[in-house]
């Protein structure tokens, strides 16, 4: 059985080496989101995500969403169902998926924000201490997302 830590924000239980499954998409943000608000849908996505074994990293900035999402397929799937009917966001697209055993990327964040000029060198710090090609793979992926889009932040050359 899974549950939630003491805190309310990490998952505890057998989300190790199992196929696992991951999603990457980016949105416009509607009108008048501001930073309190994806503060707030952050903290809501905190207390949800453990509970389903759902982890991952979201970048907002410039008014774009960026999120990888993993953990098991109907639970990534039925949030994705969500985001996409969601009226903070506009203009949807999902951008990677795939499904495979491996570890997780991102074990112990329920969902972590990133500040744009930050997302690279969380991604490259990751990458130097990984030792699991396939999420060797995964992370170099993600930063050819991010090298290819306008969401790498301002150091972006």
């Amino acid at each position: 059985m899974n549950v939630i830590d003491s805190m309310g924000d990490e998952p505890i239980g057998n989300f190790g080496l199992s196929s696992l499954y991951h999603l990457t998409y980016c949105s416009r943000a509607a009108a008048g989101l501001d930073k309190p608000a994806v503060d707030r849908l952050v903290a809501v996505a905190q207390r949800r995500n453990p509970a389903v074994g759902i982890t991952g990293m979201l970048v907002f900035g410039s008014g774009i969403f960026f999120q990888w999402l993993e953990g098991p397929r109907d639970e990534v799937i039925k949030l994705m169902t969500s985001i996409k009917a969601d009226t903070r966001h506009d203009t949807v697209v999902e951008l990677t998926e795939s499904e495979e055993v491996r570890e997780r990327l991102f074990p112990t964040w329920a969902m972590e924000l990133v500040e744009p000029d930050d997302v690279r060198a969380v991604l490259e710090d990751a990458l130097s201490s990984v030792d699991d090609e396939k999420n060797a793979q995964a992370l170099r992926r993600l930063l050819q997302q991010i090298e290819s889009s306008e969401i790498g932040g301002a150091d972006k050359g």
